[in-house]
């Protein structure tokens, strides 16, 4: 079985308050893209041990079983016991460190798959509750639909944003920004305005009230990554933003455009 989990990336994010348990709450807006890794799980009894695990593309320098993809299998394999062995290839294209999602992604598709795989009869609502386990944001790509996203990520509201026949151009320089390190020098906010009401704006107005919170302090480590937002506006982007906690950048345009910025990775499709 092959698969093609998907980048997201995150228009608005507004981190909303510590929780006692050391996470933050969040509010934020996903959005899938078309920026996809290729994932194959083929059904392996000869092989020794649970699993068999390659990877192609982008390397992955841990180990295998702090890899995501093999994170999710022995999850479900705690459910199932009896889950046959597997050989998965993993063909790396979504950067890391970006705010995009990609490992999440990952993540997520080898639930779905081992579901449909092996027949377990698992519903979206059970391999959401799965898949938080692997990460905040994983739920998500369960259902794979704009939603406005609150708790940690993983309360999801399905969303109607069409944003069809507009062009996104994703920008991910050569820098890696830690999660954990951009929570740590975030100071949490209460917005005065929900990002669900913000987002039903005309495009036009998002530049002036739809924010991310990371960018305050990641710009003032990486101006680099401040900058290219900056470059994206005077290029003629409608709105542009940060990712997640970052370094990819987005730009949203009304027509195609041909974008260069020297050393960095750049994705560019029509919505």
């Amino acid at each position: 079985m092959i698969s093609f989990p998907n980048a997201k990336i995150n228009i608005g994010l507004n981190v909303v308050e510590k929780r006692p348990d050391g996470y933050h709450n969040i509010e934020t807006i996903f959005f899938p893209t078309d920026l996809k890794d290729a994932l194959e799980v083929i059904e392996m009894p000869n092989i020794e041990g649970n699993y068999e695990w390659i990877n192609t593309g982008i390397v992955i320098d841990t180990p295998p079983e702090k890899n995501i993809c093999i994170k999710a299998f022995e999850l479900i394999k705690s459910k199932f016991p009896t889950l046959p062995k597997v050989r998965i290839h993993l063909h790396k294209t979504i950067p890391f460190g970006a705010g995009m999602g990609g490992g999440s992604a990952d993540g997520a598709f080898i639930l779905k798959m081992l579901n449909d795989l092996f027949i377990l009869n698992l519903t979206n609502s059970e391999l959401k509750l799965m898949a938080v386990k692997l990460g905040a944001d994983c739920p998500f790509f369960i259902d794979n639909t704009p939603s406005y996203a609150t708790g940690i990520g993983e309360i999801l509201t399905p969303l109607k944003l069409i944003l069809e026949g507009y062009h996104l151009v994703i920008v991910k320089p050569n820098i890696h920004v830690s999660t954990i390190d951009a929570f740590k020098n975030i100071l949490p906010l209460k917005p005065i305005k929900n990002l669900q009401e913000l987002i039903n704006q005309p495009i036009e107005k998002w530049k002036n009230t739809i924010v991310n919170d990371f960018e305050k302090t990641v710009f003032r480590i990486h101006p680099q990554i401040e900058k290219i937002k900056s470059d994206l506006y005077s290029r003629g982007a409608i709105y542009a933003s940060m990712s997640g906690s970052g370094s990819a950048v987005f730009g949203i345009f009304e027509k195609s455009t041909q974008i260069e910025f020297p050393n960095c990775f750049i994705w560019t499709q029509k919505l």
